[in-house]
């Protein structure tokens, strides 16, 4: 079956044809970039763990950390992010939760990436391990291949990078970070991430040049979220 044009400008091929100064041309239309978008969104989506499907500012662990003294800024900070997300995203502002384990970093993040998909942004969610680990399997010629991967994460609307700081730092691994952040930074793209580690902790760790990225795509800085480890009470918060 054919495609429709989504705004009844073409045939449906995604190209507009006609004649100018004589010539016979084809531009393309409007439609072809929103498949595009329509295909990554579709892609990307299927990347949200299912843990988080049923996250939300209005049921614990969320809900009981905006009464708490030490984590009810940070969520007041992601509800905002939330309100204004179309805004966020157009400006390339980003988010940066840092706390230590098990204190709901990951839930609090995983509101801002569910926003963003609702709202019918495109959207990556990984681990940083993870991510690392499946840069590395596009070598392997199975799959994506390295530029398709990387060229998907440079152009999604939304980058979530949870556990920065979590992998192993080697010279290939530092290499990657910085390629993918410094990309993101200068296409105006934002990034969300969650990290155990504190500023100077992650600059050792990945390089003051991510870090200093960071700062400026997240700005005003890094997010505090504190509080006990859930993990150790029963409840589902990372």
């Amino acid at each position: 079956m054919a495609d429709t044009c989504t705004d009844d400008v073409c045939d449906g091929s995604g190209w507009i044809v006609g004649i100018n100064a004589g010539e016979r041309e084809a531009r393309p239309c409007i439609c072809r970039k929103k498949r595009a978008q329509s295909r990554l969104r579709a892609r990307m989506k299927a990347r949200i763990p299912n843990k988080y499907a049923r996250v939300s500012f209005d049921a614990p662990p969320i809900s009981d950390m905006a009464h708490q003294e030490d984590s009810r800024a940070a969520v007041a900070a992601v509800r905002d992010y939330c309100e204004a997300i179309d805004d966020r995203l157009e400006e390339g502002k980003g988010l940066w939760i840092t706390g230590p384990p098990g204190t709901g970093k990951t839930s609090l993040a995983m509101l801002a990436s569910k926003t963003a998909i609702a709202e019918q942004h495109t959207v990556a969610v990984y681990s940083t391990p993870a991510l690392l680990a499946h840069i590395r399997s596009t070598f392997d010629g199975e799959g994506d291949t390295y530029e398709a991967f990387i060229r998907r994460l440079r152009t999604v609307d939304l980058l979530h990078l949870d556990d920065l700081g979590a992998e192993r730092t080697t010279d290939w691994v530092l290499e990657q970070l910085y390629a993918l952040i410094d990309a993101r930074y200068n296409d105006g793209g934002s990034v969300l991430v969650t990290s155990n580690l504190d500023t100077e902790e992650l600059v050792r760790q990945v390089g003051d040049r991510i870090v200093s990225r960071l700062m400026e795509m997240c700005k005003p800085g890094p997010i505090y979220l504190g509080g006990v480890d859930h993990r150790f009470d029963g409840r589902a918060a990372a």
